[in-house]
Formats: structure tokens, sequence, C-alpha cells
């Protein structure tokens, strides 16, 4: 409302000024408890869903083909800017179109290897042309040659400690590339036997002292999550769970997301049953927080490690953020 003397006419400029607030930002809109138009939801709904179903095509593209497409083929083929395409493939599913293809290629490589597959076969079948490319590859993909990977970790060390916590028993692995392992239970024994299981003809090393201090880290974090948690990872697993993975780590600290979301944040909206699936096969409990992860009506659902700890490190993180000016 304008109000002036007698006569007064307002500008519509003036007028326009006085009902029009400027932000930096959509995100400082919407904090400012403006929301978008019903018609600008809708069109970026459609927007959205048009990504998911370009990124959509450009995984089965990848996935498909013998060699690696290169950036400029997938962006043709969605009809973007190379730029553009990089930037929606990333918004979409978390890894860059170059980290999706090698997730991809690993998880054949480790499907091929693990069926007892020649070395050879899984060289050609995993997309590559030259036996130099695919052995300085495997190290950075399997953690180990082809052949130790084949043989369940033969030649290879891991390190490990078994400490205690508020939650339980704690293990903490790791290989030559990083933390491969944290697990969390009831029975330090079974923690053991689990790895083992895992790497069952890995060297495993035990009780390191300096080692043990990796595992304090991991338990300071669990105690207080407010000191936050940087730790070299060794992760291993298909092109989807990377995916997943990668999703679980944007979820912010003392915040939450469910199964749904983060199956609509990697580009697979009907997918959130193998989204649990992924949270599942997780090995990296805290470090790849899974247990941020609830159910759409905000319940807690199942976790590898106990509903009750999954419910423990929320309450921590949620104090947490409340009494820490800088969450991590």
């Amino acid at each position: 409302m304008v109000c002036g003397p007698p006569g007064f006419i307002a500008c519509p400029a003036a007028l326009r000024a006085c009902l029009v607030e400027f932000f930096d930002s959509a995100a400082e809109a919407e904090a400012a408890g403006y929301r978008p138009s019903k018609r600008a939801a809708a069109d970026q709904s459609q927007i959205g869903e048009q990504h998911a179903a370009l990124v959509t095509n450009a995984c089965r593209q990848i996935a498909e083909a013998e060699q690696i497409p290169s950036l400029h083929q997938l962006a043709e083929q969605a009809g973007l800017s190379p730029w553009h395409f990089h930037r929606v493939f990333k918004h979409v599913t978390g890894l860059t179109p170059k980290g999706y293809a090698t997730a991809h290629r690993g998880q054949k490589m480790r499907q091929k290897l693990a069926d007892n597959g020649s070395v050879t076969d899984a060289l050609y079948e995993s997309g590559f042309n030259s036996n130099s490319r695919f052995y300085e590859a495997s190290d950075k993909l399997l953690g180990m040659t082809p052949t130790d990977y084949r043989k369940g970790g033969t030649n290879n060390e891991i390190r490990f400690a078994v400490g205690e916590c508020s939650l339980g028993a704690i293990l903490v692995a790791q290989s030559a590339r990083g933390v491969c392992a944290i697990l969390l239970g009831d029975d330090p024994q079974q923690l053991i036997r689990d790895l083992q299981d895992k790497f069952h003809n890995a060297t495993l090393v035990g009780c390191d002292a300096q080692f043990e201090q990796r595992v304090a880290l991991v338990v300071g974090f669990i105690e207080a999550p407010g000191v936050g948690l940087d730790l070299p990872l060794d992760i291993q697993g298909t092109a989807f769970q990377q995916r997943v993975w990668q999703a679980l780590a944007q979820i912010p600290f003392g915040s939450t997301a469910s199964y749904a979301e983060i199956a609509q944040r990697i580009g697979a909206p009907k997918s959130f049953r193998a989204v649990a699936q992924a949270c599942g096969a997780n090995w990296l409990a805290v470090a790849i927080p899974c247990h941020r992860v609830v159910r759409s009506d905000g319940a807690l659902s199942g976790y590898r490690w106990g509903v009750e700890r999954k419910q423990a490190l929320l309450e921590r993180e949620a104090l947490a953020e409340k009494t820490s000016a800088v969450p991590r």
C-alpha cells in the first residue's frame, strides 16, 4: 500500500521498488520465507526430469560401449554443450562422467575377476586395449594387482585394530590405499572374522600401537561428531553404490535424507530399494554416513550395525549441530 497527499500519483517504478525485495540467491529468498511460484516449481520439476532422463541415457551409453565415450561424445548425444552436460551429470549422479565411467569399469573388472575369469579376459571386457593401461588402472580400482584381487588379496597387507566406544566394539582396517573398513558391533571377535571373510587371503596385521591412533580418531568422532572426520578412504563398490555413497557424503551434518530423496539425487527415482541395499553394503560406518538416511516418514529403518546405534549417532550429530558454531 502506498500513501501520499491528495492528488498524489505513485510512479510505477517507485511502486515496484516498494514491492520488490532483492536477494543474492534463491536459497536466501527461501530462507526469508519466499517460495517459487507454482509455475516456476513445475518448470524446475520438468527440467529435473529431463536432466535425469539425459543422464540415464548417458549412463547406459557408458555401460554398453566397448571404449569409454569422450565427454564431447556424451554431450553431443545429450544435445548439450560439454560444459553444461558435465555440470548436469555431476549434479544428478554426484560423479563426473569420467568418474562414473571409471567406477563402472572397475565394477566390470571386479566381477570378471571374481568369476575366476582370466586377467586377459578381464582386461578386454573392462574396456582396456593395452596391458599397461589395465595394470596402471587396476591399482587405483582394486587397490592391488588383478591377480592378487582374484586370489582374495594375496600378497597384500591390511592393518587393523579393535577398540571400544560407547556404541560397543569398533574395528578399523586400512589397506595401502586408505581405510577400507570401519565396523561396529557387540563382539570384537566377530568383527575380526568379518574382516577375514572380506579379505580372506590378505595378510592381516593387528595389535599395531601406531595404527591404534587411527582407531582413537574414529572413536573420537563417534563420541563428539562436531570435531569432524578426515580419513583417506579405500572405497570399493559398484558404480551404482559409489553414486549412492557420494550422495550420502553430501547430506549436511546434523541432517537426514530419505531413501527416495537419495534416489532422486542420483537420477534413479524408482531405485529407492536399491539405495537401501547400497547403504547396507557400506563397510565404512560413519565415514560414509549411511546412518543419515531414514524412511520417507522420518522413521528410522534398518542399519547394518543396529538401529539403536543409528539413533544414537543422529542424536549426537543433532546436539553437536546445535552447540557448534561451525559444524562439519
